[in-house]
C-alpha cells in the first residue's frame, strides 16, 4: 500500500550526473518520462534533464527552468551521503530455496564500506586481483532502500515515514571468499562493489513496493527474475529492525537481498568474467543499472 507519510514529491523520479562539459555534478528529472536512462546511456543517446537547484536526491530543490544533457550518469547518491552501506543477505523466499538453506527468522545483516559504493556505466565494475584467481566473482541484482530522515529504534508501523525512496544495485561478491569465513563483509566490500542506479525514485510514487519487479540479466540472459512479494522480510520489517539501538542517518542505503538465479548456484556456475556485461533492471521508474566487468590486471 502507498506509505500515508511525507509530503508528497513532486519529481516521479532523479539522477546525479554530469552535464556535457562539466565537472560539477547535477540533479535533475529526466525530461522523457519513459525513458530508461540506463539503457540510453548505455546506447550513447542524449538525455535531456530538467535541472534541479538542490544537489542531492534527498534535498533536490527546485526546477531551475533550464534543462542540460548527460554527459556521463552517476550513482544517484555520492559516497560521502551514504556512510557505511547496510546489507541483508539471504532475503528471498526462492534464492533461500537454491542456497538450500532455511528461511531465516531474524534479518541477516552484513556491511560494506562507503568506497564500494560505484556508478552505473561506463564506470567498470572491477574484480581484484587478489580475488580474480579463485573464479569466484558473483552478481546479485537487488532493491535498495534510502533512508530520508534520522531512525533510531523506529516501529514497524512507522518505518515507511524514514524512506525516502529505492534505487537499484548490484551486490557483486567473490563467494570463495565468501564462504571461507562466517562473515561475509571482506568478500562483498573491495572498491566498486556496489554499484547503485541509474534512477532514484521517491518513495510516494510507488503504490506498492511488493508489485515491483526486479530482473538481472547476464549477457543479455535473464537469470534472475521475481517480484518483491517474494522478500522474507519487507521494507517495515527491514528498516526496523536496523534502527534498534542504531542511529541510520539520512543517505544510509538498505541493500535488500537478492533473489533466485545467481551464478554461484547455477547447473554450470555461471560467474562474472573480464568483458561480462550485467544488468540489474528494477521497475518503477528506477531503469537498468549496467555494469561492464573488468579483471585487475
Amino acid at each position: 500500500m502507498l506509505p500515508t507519510l511525507r509530503a508528497m514529491s513532486s519529481y516521479a523520479r532523479l539522477i546525479r550526473f554530469l552535464p556535457t562539459g562539466a565537472s560539477k555534478p547535477v540533479i535533475g528529472e529526466p525530461v522523457d518520462a519513459g525513458l530508461d536512462v540506463g539503457i540510453a546511456t548505455y546506447e550513447g543517446k542524449p538525455v535531456e534533464v530538467n535541472v534541479l537547484s538542490g544537489n542531492s536526491v534527498l534535498s533536490p530543490g527546485e526546477r531551475t527552468g533550464s534543462t542540460a544533457t548527460v554527459g556521463k550518469l552517476l550513482s544517484p547518491l555520492a559516497a560521502e551521503e551514504v556512510g557505511t552501506i547496510r546489507c541483508i543477505g539471504l532475503n528471498y523466499v526462492d534464492h533461500a530455496k537454491e542456497a538450500k538453506l532455511p528461511i531465516p527468522s531474524v534479518p541477516t545483516v552484513f556491511y560494506k564500506p562507503a568506497t564500494a559504493l560505484a556508478d552505473p556505466f561506463p564506470a567498470p565494475t572491477v574484480i581484484p586481483k587478489s580475488f580474480v584467481a579463485d573464479n569466484a566473482a558473483d552478481y546479485e541484482a537487488e532493491f535498495v532502500v534510502v533512508i530520508g530522515k534520522t531512525a533510531k529504534n523506529v516501529p514497524e508501523d512507522k518505518a515507511w515515514e524514514y524512506v525516502a525512496g529505492y534505487t537499484a544495485a548490484n551486490d557483486v561478491s567473490s563467494r570463495e571468499a565468501q564462504f571461507a569465513t562466517s562473515q561475509w563483509s571482506y568478500s562483498k566490500s573491495f572498491d566498486g562493489a556496489c554499484p547503485l542506479g541509474p534512477a532514484f525514485v521517491p518513495a510516494n510514487q510507488v503504490k506498492d513496493v511488493a508489485q515491483l519487479e526486479i530482473r538481472g540479466e547476464l549477457n543479455g540472459k535473464v537469470v534472475q527474475k521475481s517480484k518483491l512479494d517474494d522478500l522474507i522480510f519487507g521494507v517495515p520489517r527491514i528498516v526496523s529492525h536496523l534502527s534498534q539501538g542504531t542511529t541510520l542517518l539520512p543517505g544510509t542505503i538498505i541493500v535488500t537481498g537478492t533473489p533466485a538465479g545467481v551464478g554461484w548456484a547455477a547447473e554450470p556456475r555461471t560467474l562474472l568474467h573480464d568483458g561480462d556485461e550485467f544488468r540489474v533492471f528494477l521497475s518503477g521508474g528506477v531503469g537498468t543499472l549496467i555494469n561492464k566487468i573488468v579483471e585487475e590486471k
